[in-house]
């Protein structure tokens, strides 16, 4: 039965390990590709594939 518990505490620990690791490398990617994706976003928006909410301005 303690051998049970003991698996079950470093199946715990590796799960979490994994998590950590893919929010770690997740984030890492994001960081790098936000200012493109802003970039992608303002270019977007001069062509009018995006809409502009309230503010209207004339073309």
């Amino acid at each position: 039965m303690h051998e049970a518990k003991e698996k079950e505490q470093l199946a715990r620990r590796v799960l979490i390990a994994q998590v950590v690791i893919a929010g770690a490398v997740l984030a890492l990617v994001l960081g790098r590709e936000i200012p493109g994706i802003v970039r992608e976003v303002r270019i977007w928006r001069m062509v009018g594939v995006l809409p502009r909410g309230s503010r209207r301005c004339p073309r």
